[in-house]
This record gives structure tokens, C-alpha cells and sequence, in this order.
């Protein structure tokens, strides 16, 4: 058995999620906390599999873990599918580990078999529920003090608590915390069937592991002073202890499916960047100054528990999106390199086959509007799809008769620039509408959607460089064809009131 000595240099740290259905974002955070120390201190971050629900765990989430941590690039260095030196790494092929411990247990007197039936303590809550409504039922020790021996029925193995004392440890973000031991009850460690509960298998885990330090939610530190009373029933000092402010729904609920998004896998499909979620996780219940953006190595630098919060926070969808639109717009965030490769998959969800060094050329056109990949790729679509897709509305609107001569005298200009360049293209077409007493307005739509198909783009003259020269002549050209035959739509009718009595105010005065 481990001695479960803490190091204070070297971190061993632990995310331990139970394989029940998607990844929620929460854990996300509980697994990037214990990451970013073990990077910090150049330790070990353990990934171990709590299947002990056998009604809900399924091969298909504990793959959705491992696929999610993949993803966000928090990777494991002791675990399923890596290995170490502590395993195995769920629980359910540990079962022989934690009858062994709790015979050792029983052995010293610690814990002891307990043969009162599901019915029986249904009775006696049932029976002081009729004294008094308001009472909290407590095992009341019927086997406690009973000769040891294994029974011919079966059995659960219930740790004795200490009737008198207290548990006192230090949290690294709430402090001190005190528990009188009269508060307990002597819960039980192990199933008749040989499945460990919670605390018992988490505390037999971290001390085989060598965990030296435990962070998790907050909702976890009512579990805090039953483990620590298994710790010391081992003869073993607990690991140090973290317990994180919980991540609440706007309305302050617990965060769930009903408040939006909230699995890893929803914010991939979404066209979230990994390192964008990490960066507003880390800065749920964690602050540095005033900054807001990170790169994950900003994070493993300025990580601390003394800059985490204790207050619960509310999940704030808006400010998610406003960093990830950051990790998007920054090249020293996301390079471009990096940028094309995510963008891969989602042209190809638009049936577009494009390759990542393609898209490293044209990926500064969207780099500032588009907020997700999803945006980006919406936005390069007009770029790779021949012919391209138009809008029927901005058609209808823009390639019109009326546009035809502006769109001719358009071609004519970019047709004959000296360089395919954005600035000689841009300088060209000013210069001619300069002559012609035109405005850029007169031109600009008609010619965007001639382009794109579309009356939202990336710069007109940006749109002209990376389509070049034959394509963009090539889709002018149509579009003129199409302006000439199509009658501009007549005017909407004035505004009810336009150009009657009353229908202008008079200056003021003055």
C-alpha cells in the first residue's frame, strides 16, 4: 500500500469520471485545474474511470471521455489506453483491491460486516419519520460492536466511525474546514456485491496512486471528512485537498442540458476552438490580474490555487463566445497552420474537399468576422464552390439593369490593372470611379454579390485577390449577363404619412 506522503515539488494528481454519458463542461474544468498543476509542477495528472454505476456506465461515454480530453488536448500520463504503474485504471477491474483493503480494515477493527437488510432500515426511517417529521435518519449501529465472523447472508462492510473528535483540514481554496465526527454516521465502504461506494473506492485509488493532491468540485466537500477518517484509519496522511466554486446555470441552478450546451462535444460540433474552452474554463473560478485571454501555456505559467475564488459563478454564454472569438481573430493564439487544420472537417460538412494548405491562403479574409469554424467555413464557402451559390434575395436586389453599366464599367477597370494585387485593384477602381463622379457604393454590392453571391464578405478587393483574376472576370461576366435581362424592382411605396400636411417637422428655432 502507498504511504500516501505529499510532495511538494512534483504533483500526482487525478480526474476521475464516471462514464454515465457526455463529458459536461463542469468536469472540463474539475480535469484542467489538476492538469494545469501537474504541468506547473512538472508532475503526473492520472486518469482513472469511476464505472461503479454498472446501470448507467457504457463502453460508448468512457470512449466520449477519452475522445474529449484527446480533443482538448489535455493529455494523460498514467490512465486507460497509456498505462502505469498503478493500475488498473477503472475501478470495476479493481474490485479484488477493495476487498482486500477492507479486510485489512475489519482486521484492526475499523470497519465491520453489517447484515441489516434494505427492509429493516426502511422500517427504522419509517419508524422515526413517525416520531418526527423533521428528524435525519442515522444507522444506528446495530452490527457495530458484534464479534467478527463472515455471515452466511449477505453483507456490507460499514466503516466505524469515531464517536467523539473532529476532522480539521486545509483547503487550498476555502481554508480551514471543521467537521465534528458526531455528524457522521458509519457509512458503509462496500457492497454486498464487492462494489466499493464512493468515498471508499476514491480513498483506496488515490492512496494505491500516490495522489498527492485531490481538486475537485465543491460539491465534493461533504465527502471530504469520511475520506479522511479511511486515510488515517490506513495510518496515511491525506493529500492535500482543493475544492473548486461550483458552475452555475444563469438562473442559479445547477448547470444541465435544459440551460444550453454543456457537453465537450456540442462546443466541437459548434466550431469551438479547444484551447478557447480551456481559456474561459480556467478563468471560471480562477483570475490573474486582468487578463481574460490565454494561451494554454500563459496558463500552466500564472496557474495557482491561491488566485481561485470561492464564490460560485453563473455560466455566461456571451463571454464564451467573446473569448473564442478572440482565439479566432489572434495569430498567436491560433496560427494559421492550426487554424486551417480545424477548419478541414467542417468545409467538408459543406461538401467541399478542401486541403488545409488551400485554406491557409484565404483564411485572413474571415479571421476577423467569423466567431467560430463553423462562421469561417460559411465564409470561405463562395471561395472552392464553382459555380458558386447565390442568394436569390441579393439577386434579385443587386443584379438588376440598373446595376449593368456600373457592373460593365467594374470589369472593364480590374480587367485591364497592371497587377492582380489588392492595393493596385483597389487604387485602379478608385481611381476610375473618381473620374466618373461614382461613388464606391454605387459599385460595391452589386459587385459583392456578383463575386459571393451574398451581400455579406470579406472585402471586396480581398475577395478579388484570392478568387484571381480568370474566376473573378468569369463570375463578373455572368453576373452582367443575368443584371441585363432583369428589370430593376420598382420603388416601395412612400411611408403612410410621407408628403402630407404634418409630414415634416419645422426647424427649430434658435
Amino acid at each position: 500500500m502507498a504511504n500516501g506522503l505529499k510532495s511538494s515539488t512534483a504533483a500526482r494528481v487525478r480526474f476521475a469520471p464516471s462514464p454515465t454519458g457526455y463529458l459536461h463542461i463542469g468536469g472540463v474544468r474539475t480535469a484542467l485545474f489538476n492538469w494545469l498543476w501537474a504541468r506547473k509542477t512538472k508532475g503526473t495528472f492520472v486518469l482513472r474511470i469511476e464505472d461503479t454505476d454498472q446501470e448507467r456506465s457504457t463502453p460508448e461515454s468512457r470512449q466520449i471521455i477519452f475522445d474529449s480530453l484527446r480533443w482538448l488536448e489535455l493529455s494523460w500520463d498514467e490512465g486507460p489506453e497509456v498505462g502505469g504503474d498503478h493500475g488498473p485504471y477503472t475501478q470495476m477491474e479493481r474490485l479484488s483491491i477493495y476487498k482486500e483493503w477492507s479486510e485489512r480494515l475489519i482486521k484492526e477493527g475499523k470497519a465491520y460486516r453489517c447484515t441489516c437488510t434494505k427492509e429493516l432500515l426502511d422500517q427504522q426511517r419509517a419508524e422515526l419519520k413517525a416520531k418526527d417529521p423533521k428528524a435525519n435518519f442515522r444507522y444506528p449501529g446495530t452490527c457495530r460492536n458484534k464479534p467478527d465472523a463472515i455471515p452466511d447472508v449477505p453483507y456490507v462492510v460499514r466503516f466505524k466511525v469515531p464517536t467523539d473528535g473532529v476532522v480539521t483540514y486545509v483547503d487550498k481554496v476555502f481554508g480551514e474546514v471543521t467537521t465534528p465526527n458526531k455528524a457522521q454516521q458509519d457509512f458503509v465502504l462496500l457492497r454486498s456485491d464487492g462494489i466499493p461506494l464512493y468515498n471508499f473506492g476514491a480513498v483506496v485509488d488515490d492512496l494505491a496512486m500516490g495522489i498527492t493532491l485531490v481538486a475537485r468540485g465543491r460539491d465534493h466537500m461533504v465527502n471530504t471528512p469520511p475520506q479522511i477518517l479511511i486515510y488515517r484509519a490506513f495510518g496515511a496522511e491525506p493529500p492535500d485537498m482543493a475544492h473548486l466554486p461550483m458552475m452555475l446555470a444563469p438562473s442559479g441552478e445547477k448547470l444541465s442540458k435544459r440551460h444550453g450546451a454543456v457537453s465537450v462535444t456540442e462546443y466541437r460540433d459548434q466550431g469551438y476552438l479547444p484551447a478557447a474552452v480551456l481559456n474561459y474554463l480556467a478563468r471560471f473560478g480562477w483570475s490573474h490580474g486582468d487578463q481574460e485571454v490565454f494561451s494554454l501555456a500563459e496558463l500552466v505559467e500564472a496557474f495557482s490555487w491561491e488566485a481561485c475564488g470561492r464564490g460560485d459563478g453563473k455560466f455566461d454564454t456571451k463571454k464564451f463566445l467573446a473569448i473564442q472569438h478572440e482565439h479566432m481573430k489572434r495569430e498567436n493564439l491560433t496560427s494559421t497552420k492550426e487554424y486551417a487544420a480545424r477548419l478541414v472537417p467542417f468545409m467538408k460538412l459543406r461538401g467541399l474537399d478542401v486541403s488545409a494548405s488551400e485554406l491557409e491562403k484565404t483564411i485572413y479574409t474571415v479571421r476577423e468576422r467569423s466567431r467560430t469554424l463553423i462562421e469561417a467555413a460559411e465564409g470561405l464557402d463562395f471561395f472552392y464552390r464553382e459555380p458558386h451559390v447565390t442568394d436569390d434575395a441579393a439577386k434579385a436586389k443587386f443584379l438588376v439593369d440598373t446595376n449593368a453599366p456600373n457592373l460593365k464599367g467594374f470589369l472593364s477597370v480590374i480587367k485591364d490593372a497592371s497587377e492582380w494585387t489588392e492595393a493596385v485593384l483597389e487604387k485602379a477602381v478608385h481611381d476610375w470611379l473618381e473620374k466618373e463622379g461614382k461613388q464606391i457604393k454605387d459599385v460595391a454590392q452589386a459587385a459583392r454579390v456578383a463575386l459571393t453571391g451574398r451581400t455579406a464578405s470579406p472585402g471586396l478587393f480581398q475577395v478579388l485577390a484570392v478568387l484571381g483574376k480568370d474566376r473573378s472576370l468569369a463570375r463578373l461576366e455572368s453576373a452582367i449577363a443575368i443584371a441585363e435581362v432583369t428589370p430593376a424592382p420598382p420603388p416601395p411605396p412612400p411611408k403612410e404619412g410621407a408628403g402630407k400636411e404634418g409630414a415634416t417637422k419645422e426647424a427649430p428655432k434658435g
